[in-house]
């Protein structure tokens, strides 16, 4: 029974460790691809740029994942870097979109990006006060009560202070 196992055993890691090997040849046709900013928002406009496109820095890019199309990616200003460039759509809805690269040179490149909500902006209209601007009147109403609690407090005190000075 050990014997069995121990060659079942050794069968699964050669197994393994094939798969492994093919894979790594195969990772060699890929490359990673930056994308910036990410996370980002509907609007934003997306750099990305890789090394996987060689001297010739020429390829296509694949935004279709998040509706965006394809965009061209030229040599950029550094050294064996291709450049692109894409618009987040609109109605681009919260989450990771994976984006794709196909190079010239027929290597490929892929990265992510992360699409979140946009912050809010503007006046939140609660019903609780706000930060349009001052409102004269009600200040002024402010300033009359604060100022009538301020004497009536000062007529307090002047009485009992009296009032303990006769006893």
């Amino acid at each position: 029974m050990r014997t069995t196992a121990r060659l079942l055993t050794g069968i699964a890691m050669a197994l393994a460790t094939t798969g492994l090997a093919a894979h790594g040849a195969h990772a060699g046709d890929f490359g990673e691809l930056e994308v910036y900013p990410s996370p980002a928002t509907p609007g934003t406009e997306i750099t990305v740029n890789t090394t996987a496109c060689g001297k010739d820095g020429h390829g296509v890019g694949d935004a279709r994942s998040l509706g965006a199309g394809e965009f061209k990616l030229w040599p950029g200003t550094h050294k064996e870097v291709a450049v692109g460039r894409f618009t987040v759509p609109e109605d681009t809805r919260p989450g990771t979109y994976g984006i794709e690269v196909r190079c010239k040179n027929g290597k490929e490149a892929t990265g992510d990006l992360e699409v979140r909500h946009r912050e809010p902006s503007g006046h939140v209209r609660t019903g609780v006060g706000g930060s349009v601007g001052p409102d004269t009147t009600q200040i002024a109403a402010g300033a009359a009560v604060l100022t009538a609690a301020a004497v009536g407090g000062t007529l307090l005190l002047r009485r009992r202070a009296s009032g303990a000075q006769r006893g």
